[in-house]
């Protein structure tokens, strides 16, 4: 029986910004597709909030008591999303182009 490897902090954070930016947007759809619970979930999107990589909106509606609240990912957002994701893309060339070099 293996155990899968606990995702890093980071890799949390550009979990949910990428399914902010593919479009789900509402709190309790991102906590089941990031796989969270709810306490981290609102930490996490906080901290989001905070340093602008997310916008939270609010379309409330007075006649539905409902929450309305969803996020939609800023620019910076995108930014980092893409920074990271051509960071991984160099990490994997190096993984791939490393073993060839060893055997040379």
């Amino acid at each position: 029986m293996s155990m899968a490897r606990r995702r890093s902090k980071l890799e949390i954070y550009l979990d949910v910004l990428m399914l902010i930016r593919s479009g789900v947007n509402k709190p309790t759809r991102i906590m089941y597709g990031a796989n969270l619970s709810w306490k981290p979930l609102q930490k996490i999107l906080e901290s989001l909030v905070e340093q602008e990589l997310i916008r939270e909106v609010d379309a409330r509606d007075k006649r539905d008591r409902r929450t309305t609240t969803y996020y939609i990912i800023t620019r910076k957002g995108e930014s980092v999303i893409n920074y990271f994701s051509r960071a991984r893309d160099l990490i994997r060339i190096e993984e791939m182009v490393s073993p060839l070099i060893l055997r040379e």
